[in-house]
């Protein structure tokens, strides 16, 4: 894409991202279900926080794209390292797993991810905005431009950084509450919990390796 054309898509990618993470974290107190938003609110939602990530991811590209255009390279080189680094070990692989994740339970069963009770407190666009639309635009933002990836050690070792922390967000609102963020924790036994907790590490890890070979097979290798 030229320049130009990439920096409009970033900023609508954007205030796609900004509009619906304001969607979702107001929706009234009145409506919401006494199951779900309770302790940690929408921020234990690994979807949720996603959301914040890709708003974040569009907005440093932007600013990038924008830096280009006004011929500031140096702040353009530095932003644009912040940017490959974000969308490599995180926007692509939590994006994915996200995606992948939530439509493989809820087709197996959805009330061990989303319940039923959502379904009128949460619009289906929105649904759709959070779980559906994240993969393509993750996809779409390999094929619009190369993105430069870490060593191999240096992005596995962040994306379990992030992993770990969101892990011990979970088992730290379990301790609080006594509850589980997502009812399918609840089938497992402390084993159990500890191999899927590990088995979704090597999905997610799995999915970074993917997004890797994508853009090393459209644009070439590129590293930091």
């Amino acid at each position: 894409m030229e320049i130009s054309t990439l920096a409009m898509y970033h900023c609508l990618a954007f205030v796609w991202y900004f509009f619906v993470t304001y969607s979702i974290t107001h929706v009234r107190a009145e409506e919401r279900p006494s199951e779900v938003f309770l302790y940690g609110g929408q921020w234990k939602y690994l979807t949720v926080l996603n959301l914040v990530l890709q708003a974040v991811f569009y907005g440093l590209s932007f600013l990038a794209d924008v830096m280009r255009v006004i011929k500031r390279l140096r702040c353009a080189k530095c932003i644009s390292s912040s940017r490959d680094l974000l969308f490599s070990v995180l926007a692509f692989p939590v994006s994915t797993f996200v995606s992948v994740s939530f439509w493989t339970l809820y087709t197996y069963n959805r009330e061990l991810v989303y319940p039923k009770s959502l379904d009128g407190v949460i619009p289906l666009w929105l649904n759709h905005a959070m779980h559906t639309a994240v993969l393509p635009f993750a996809v779409l933002e390999i094929l619009a431009m190369p993105h430069r990836y870490p060593a191999k050690k240096k992005g596995l070792i962040l994306l379990g950084f992030v992993a770990f922390l969101y892990i011990s967000w979970v088992l730290w609102i379990y301790s609080v509450t006594g509850e589980w963020v997502y009812p399918l924790f609840a089938l497992f036994s402390p084993a159990g919990l500890a191999a899927l907790f590990a088995g979704s590490l090597a999905v997610i890890v799995s999915f970074y390796n993917f997004g890797e070979f994508l853009n090393r097979m459209i644009w070439g290798q590129s590293k930091f």
